[in-house]
């Protein structure tokens, strides 16, 4: 199926950039947009609620600018992430200011809605829904997404435990629309295998977070630079819901990373992401691919490397 224009026009690579808790606001989105890729953030992180419209405006407006400036480079599109659970009071003012900005892509995550489906659809934006496996991705198509985001084994921050091969494998035995990937994708060879399995699309966090842009420590960008696989610990412990995070952030709490107990995934609570210690404030989010990024640098430069390594991957296996 061919892509909606919305991602495929102006894209360097086939990548959106996923939204982080806490990491990513809009110096790290405009920057990502700038240099060919979808950028996006979760509405949560704009705090209080009313600071969502600044940073829509800030956002929409410098990208708009740039485009004026560069019309034969112009920026990527970005997307917001709403949370659609029932503790995050915001959503219904948030969705309004997604329409008031008519953000070009939504990223809908924790619940497929109707409602917001159709609150986006109405000034023609798109609606990705990210799933852990096949029975959810059934379920945001039958409620109106136009695309689902596969979160995979192995993707920072909250993450399924499905191989990707059979993630994908599964969705596409009966979905032929936008499909992207997640889970442990941080250079150009993953991009491309993320393609050949079948999705259209990468949806990388982790190496952005190990950027000047991103609204990290430099001690989490650090310890994404030094961390390999074995560094991540999947636990459901801090929010409810299974996710990946550092292992050196755990112990930094005075925490034992092999003796996390369960959590009920009632304790998910948006309203409270503010005390700790907390994913994602304290407790640091990070997918297993990390090994991949061997240093701190800008957003550009990032992304050079990884349309480098996705050209070159593609010249090798073509001969």
């Amino acid at each position: 199926m061919t892509l909606p224009s919305i991602l495929a026009d102006n894209l360097r690579i086939p990548v959106v950039a996923s939204p982080m808790f806490i990491i990513s606001h809009p110096e790290l989105v405009i920057a990502q947009c700038k240099a060919g890729v979808v950028g996006s953030f979760p509405a949560l992180n704009a705090r209080p609620e009313s600071q969502l419209d600044e940073w829509l405006a800030e956002i929409t407006e410098t990208l708009a600018a740039h485009d004026r400036a560069n019309p034969d480079r112009k920026a990527a599109p970005f997307a917001v992430n709403q949370i659609v659970h029932a503790t995050n009071t915001r959503l219904q003012h948030d969705l309004e200011m997604c329409v008031k900005y008519k953000v070009p892509i939504v990223i809908s995550s924790l619940g497929a809605v109707p409602e917001v489906n159709d609150a986006v659809h109405s000034y023609g934006g798109i609606v990705l829904h990210d799933v852990i496996n096949n029975r959810h991705a059934n379920s945001a198509i039958r409620k109106g997404a136009d695309g689902l985001i596969a979160v995979a084994t192995g993707a920072g921050g909250h993450a399924g435990k499905l191989s990707p091969f059979a993630l994908v494998q599964e969705i596409r035995e009966w979905f032929d629309g936008p499909l992207l990937l997640s889970g442990a994708i941080a250079n150009g060879g993953a991009i491309l295998a993320a393609q050949a399995m079948g999705a259209d699309m990468a949806y990388i966090g982790s190496p952005f977070i190990a950027t000047p842009e991103a609204r990290a420590t430099d001690a989490y960008k650090q310890m994404i630079v030094e961390g390999r696989a074995d560094d991540i610990v999947y636990s459901n412990y801090f929010t409810g819901i299974h996710g990946n995070y550092l292992r050196g952030s755990i112990v930094a709490q005075g925490m034992d990373p092999e003796k996390l107990p369960e959590a009920d995934p009632k304790k998910m609570d948006f309203n409270k992401t503010e005390s700790g210690p907390k994913a994602w404030k304290e407790i640091w989010g990070c997918g297993q691919g990390i090994s991949a990024v061997k240093a701190v640098e800008p957003v550009e430069v990032l992304v050079g490397r990884l349309e480098t390594e996705y050209r070159a991957a593609r010249s090798r296996l073509c001969g």
